[in-house]
């Protein structure tokens, strides 16, 4: 559990909704290796462990607390741990074949907010490497495609992991997907010579009113999009909706680590002494967003009402 737990913490596994399928497994991981006579406290344990991994992707504390839910009252039940376990695997599975589900009704969804032969902009990696399958914000680049609603997907570089240029180029290529890699400055440029028709991106957390947080650089191609009169997107499931913060300005955002900003590979590409600012992700305001997409539909400004009615919806499903 603990090599789950450093995963998500060094980004081997990234993109919210995959983090959230991943800390489900590991409950389930936790309680296979536990004694059966100390598996609330095994569960208990690896929870608090795995909520301390990463502090803005909200899908985490989604799946922690729905295993926990459905486990809690079984372990206090007296039922036989292998009862136990063989539930908590089934529930993994469960959250992980539902992300699935849910991104290809995303991308359902999605597909038709776009032009016909649209030049499409996103940014970081909301594709299959960053959930269950299939993808959010590349969800609806993908189903876009499949209508043959697309001409071209501009990449993001997204500095300074890369994710978009490691895993959406490689993604989007192994489908066939047109793909063109740009730098992180480049967009504003294009915006004006009117080579970008829209902005896709996935997010990290929804608070309730509809301020999304999602990978550092989307605030600024918000702000981009709207002054170039361009729509702006935002895909996600329900699970990374908060209804619990209010609004953007209560979503915690992490702070990683200076040397992830002055390195690549290991190689400093600074002067030594050099100290950098790391806040992995921003906060985009709701008047920024153009619609929200999940798998219950497209959601329009005000965002409140339709997030609380969606994610009632889900959960009484």
């Amino acid at each position: 559990m603990e090599e789950i737990a450093g995963a998500i913490e060094q980004m081997a596994v990234r993109g919210a909704p995959a983090i959230g399928v991943t800390a489900a497994m590991a409950i389930a991981v936790a309680l296979a290796h536990a004694p059966d006579a100390e598996l609330r406290s095994a569960l208990e344990g690896a929870s608090a462990r795995l909520a301390r991994t990463r502090p803005t992707a909200v899908n985490l504390k989604w799946a922690l607390e729905r295993m926990a839910r459905e486990l809690v009252p079984r372990i206090s039940a007296g039922a036989l741990a292998h009862d136990v376990r063989a539930h908590a695997r089934a529930l993994a599975q469960r959250i992980h074949d539902e992300d699935v589900a849910s991104c290809r009704a995303i991308g359902e969804a999605g597909a038709p907010l776009l032009p016909p032969a649209a030049r499409v902009l996103t940014h970081c990696n909301a594709g299959a490497l960053a959930t269950a399958g299939y993808g959010t914000a590349l969800g609806v680049i993908r189903s876009a495609a499949r209508l043959g609603r697309l001409a071209l997907v501009l990449a993001q570089e997204t500095r300074p992991f890369l994710q978009g240029a490691r895993l959406t180029t490689w993604e989007l290529a192994r489908d066939g997907i047109p793909v063109k890699l740009v730098t992180d400055g480049m967009s504003g440029a294009l915006m004006a010579r009117g080579e970008i028709d829209a902005v896709v991106v996935g997010a990290d957390r929804i608070a309730a009113n509809g301020d999304v947080a999602n990978k550092i650089g989307t605030y600024t191609l918000a702000v981009l999009a709207h002054a170039h009169g361009l729509p702006l997107y935002v895909a996600a499931p329900l699970s990374t909706v908060d209804l619990e913060t209010a609004t953007g300005k209560e979503i915690p955002i992490e702070e990683r680590a200076s040397d992830e900003v002055t390195h690549f590979a290991g190689r400093p590409i600074t002067p030594d002494g050099v100290v950098a600012l790391h806040p992995a992700f921003d906060v985009t305001p709701a008047t920024l967003v153009s619609a929200i997409v999940t798998e219950r539909g497209v959601l329009r400004p005000p965002y409140g009402p339709g997030l609380a009615a969606q994610r009632g919806a889900s959960e009484g499903r």
